[in-house]
């Protein structure tokens, strides 16, 4: 099969190895993958793949199962699906833990698929979850633009959590209201600690997504609310900050330290189980929408990769295999 490989500062589509489905496990063969910051940082040698995963980049993919692994009940071969993957994505084929695996909704086709499971699990997983974020409760959303920002605009819409968003132009500010965010500043030259305090009439956000890190730290727990939760997603903005304790116990804030690739199947398996139960109905039904930039060639992954670190897309770029090679 083919797959892209890292060549010194090139990424070429070339031969590598075939895979095959071990117990419990379904091979898909790829229609299309989608690029996730974390890819960039894996080529530059910062995100290595945890123990036994696929060294190949790519952690989501839309295609149809091809192969299926000893003691897998739940789907079939010619089954269309998209995957949550630990690696493997930028790929003809990849093999995947079932319980990582969903259905594709019918109104949906591979393009769009393709951009759904990392984005929306982390979304889904950060704000739902870890943070507890309940019905009425108000959110902050750091690069709302992004592909995960753009999920948990979303769902903060259609869970009844009023959001603020971050972002980097005032045409992504826009495009977030738009998809359900209340309101909004531009993270280049503006306080978000002040706007969120005029939004919240001095209150404070209930939960905050941040893939910032460091860079925001002072900064997220100024705007939380009593009961905080500060939800670290990420280290663009650098990967160590000053804890100031006192201001954490007497406002009770919580910060929560989150990745989603280094999770075990069965965690992983848990989440993909809230996505079906709670999240593909919104999808089925056209509430909620993958939101795509724009689509490329498997070939042009190096273009993609400067598309998502020049900062001027929104939503998320997508690769497509050609159905040809994906035999």
């Amino acid at each position: 099969m083919k797959a892209i490989v890292q060549q010194k500062d090139h990424l070429a589509w070339t031969d590598v190895p075939d895979v095959h489905p071990e117990r419990g496990e379904v091979r898909i063969a790829i229609r299309a993958t989608a690029v996730n910051r974390a890819d960039l940082s894996q080529r530059a040698g910062n995100y290595a793949p945890p123990p036994g995963a696929s060294q190949i980049l790519g952690l989501e993919c839309s295609g149809e199962i091809d192969a299926v692994g000893e003691g897998v009940t739940n789907f079939v071969v010619d089954d269309k699906v998209c995957a949550l993957l630990s690696g493997g994505g930028y790929a003809e084929k990849v093999t995947v833990p079932a319980g990582q695996v969903l259905h594709i909704p019918e109104n949906l086709d591979y393009k769009a698929a393709a951009a759904l499971p990392e984005v929306v699990a982390t979304a889904y997983l950060n704000l739902y979850m870890e943070a507890n974020l309940l019905p009425g409760e108000t959110a902050l959303i750091h690069a709302g633009g992004s592909g995960v920002g753009t999920a948990a605009v979303q769902l903060c819409k259609l869970f009844l959590n009023p959001c603020f968003v971050t972002a980097g132009s005032v045409e992504k500010i826009d495009h977030c209201k738009r998809l359900g965010a209340d309101e909004g500043c531009i993270r280049h030259n503006t306080d978000f600690v002040e706007k969120v305090a005029e939004w919240t009439q001095g209150k404070g956000v209930d939960v905050i997504l941040d893939p910032v890190g460091g860079g925001y730290f002072d900064a997220n727990l100024n705007s939380l609310a009593l009961d905080g939760r500060l939800v670290v997603i990420g280290l663009m903005g650098g990967a160590s900050a000053e804890l100031p304790l006192g201001r954490l116990m007497v406002k009770r804030q919580r910060v929560i330290g989150s990745t989603l690739r280094a999770r075990s199947i069965e965690a992983k398996a848990r989440v993909m189980d809230e996505l079906k139960a709670r999240v593909w109905p919104l999808i089925e039904s056209g509430a909620f929408h993958p939101i795509v930039d724009r689509t490329l060639p498997i070939q042009k992954a190096n273009e993609a990769h400067q598309l998502i670190a020049s900062n001027r897309t929104f939503g998320k770029v997508v690769l497509q295999v050609d159905s040809s090679l994906a035999s």
